[in-house]
């Protein structure tokens, strides 16, 4: 019998394969983050020992800690997979989005736009995203497939039924999909899972002495 953690595994497993079976460019969208790491575990587990037949997508936007992009970079020649990268900078250069300014300024509400411009240039058709509906009320409207029309846009109404593991992935010309594989995973499904695993995660996910507090306490202690 399975336990729990498997069946979550099988299922993000089955539906990545689908995603594989249904679409013809599709991606996975990576962060740096425990769940898109974790999503990126489960693509390689779901095809070894071929490598992941999709590559790894990022919207960077230029605020990046150096360490998380020192793993990304890691991990993408660890995985043995290629890289897309969308910059932010890009569409500010653009003039596709105005960057917010002052001490409150914050790009992250803009990778929306550079992330539909990166799906129009690589001719994506679906983005497999870490999404849990756990996390917040919006999330837990999602279904597995979730259908975006040619606008990038969600509309909750016009979803498709999902009926046992039937997934419908049927779509007009420059309409396109997320799908989210550890939708009914939880956050502690998710910590489990990396520690059952032993998946590695950046430094910045773990607590550590500043060099000067043991300054400080060097110092003390004479």
């Amino acid at each position: 019998m399975l336990n729990h953690l498997d069946e979550l595994e099988s299922e993000a497993i089955y539906v990545i394969r689908e995603v594989y079976a249904q679409f013809e460019n599709p991606g996975i969208l990576f962060s740096g983050g425990k769940d898109s790491i974790v999503m990126s575990h489960l693509a390689k587990k779901a095809f070894f020992p071929a490598n992941i037949p999709f590559p790894l997508v990022h919207i960077d936007t230029g605020h990046n800690f150096p360490e998380a992009i020192k793993f990304r970079d890691a991990f993408v020649k660890k995985m043995n997979t290629q890289l897309i990268i969308g910059l932010v900078q890009d569409s500010i250069n653009k003039g596709s989005v105005k960057e917010e300014l002052g001490s409150m300024g914050n790009r992250n509400r803009l990778q929306t736009t550079t992330l539909l411009e990166t799906i129009e240039l690589n001719k994506f058709d679906c983005l497999m995203g870490g999404a849990r509906r756990d996390e917040e009320k919006a999330r837990a409207k999602e279904r597995f497939f979730s259908h975006r029309d040619d606008f990038g846009q969600w509309d909750p109404k016009n979803q498709r039924p999902e009926l046992w593991n039937l997934f419908n992935g049927k779509k007009l010309q420059g309409e396109h999909f997320r799908v989210f594989p550890i939708s009914n995973w939880t956050e502690m499904d998710i910590w489990h899972y990396i520690r059952r695993e032993k998946i590695e995660l950046p430094e910045l996910y773990f607590a550590k002495k500043k060099k000067s507090d043991l300054a400080q306490r060097l110092l003390v202690a004479r």
